[in-house]
């Protein structure tokens, strides 16, 4: 399996998911925050990982977008505020 930048991979035997930053021939470097939010950065054998799937739930979907255009009219909320009359 080929991985690129942005990926987001696991170990095959577990662990944590971890970003691939960088992709050689046969390794990948990968970047992971630890349980108490250290950064770790670590080369692994591409041999060694998989990638993550996600599924999005139409569910989740639609309350983001709720959330996106709470956000926004916040934003203009307080643009109006900080306007000069």
């Amino acid at each position: 399996m080929t991985f690129a930048a942005g990926d987001v991979v696991i170990l095959k035997s577990g662990g944590q998911p971890m970003t691939v930053i960088t992709v050689d021939e046969d390794q990948a470097e990968c970047i992971w925050a630890g349980d108490e939010g250290n950064l770790f950065r670590e080369t692994i054998p591409t041999v060694a990982l998989e990638e993550v799937e996600f599924e999005i739930d139409d569910e989740d979907a639609e309350n983001g977008d709720e959330e996106d255009e709470d956000e926004e009219e916040d934003n203009i909320r307080a643009e109006k505020e900080l306007s000069p009359v």
